[in-house]
């Protein structure tokens, strides 16, 4: 019994510790993220400003809450993202920002 109270304890300090880190918290962006205006094509389309592009065939796409999105369940026009190109110019990852980081540059 001893040891499932130790985890009990420490899955309760741990979630502890997460509801006190800020609700601002930035999501860490890689340097060389690029940022655009996304609009949902045909999959692998996309266009990212006025553009046509190609998702990379392992391409993930990250939702507000950085949970994984399928392209087909995407809606809208002229998406605030952030994304990465591999050195075909295949995007291969793209983060849609949430309000506070569309605002921020």
């Amino acid at each position: 019994m001893r040891p499932l109270t130790a985890l009990a304890a420490a899955a309760a300090a741990t979630l502890a510790l997460l509801t006190t880190l800020p609700a601002c918290a930035q999501r860490p962006f890689p340097a060389h993220a690029k940022r655009g205006l996304m609009t949902p094509a045909y999959h692998p389309d996309i266009i990212i400003d006025g553009k046509p592009r190609r998702l990379a065939p392992a391409a993930r796409i990250f939702n507000q809450d950085n949970l994984i999105e399928v392209p087909a369940s995407l809606r809208g026009s002229n998406i605030v993202v952030r994304y990465e190109e591999d050195r075909d110019g295949l995007i291969v990852n793209v983060w849609l920002l949430t309000p506070e980081e569309a605002g921020q540059r």
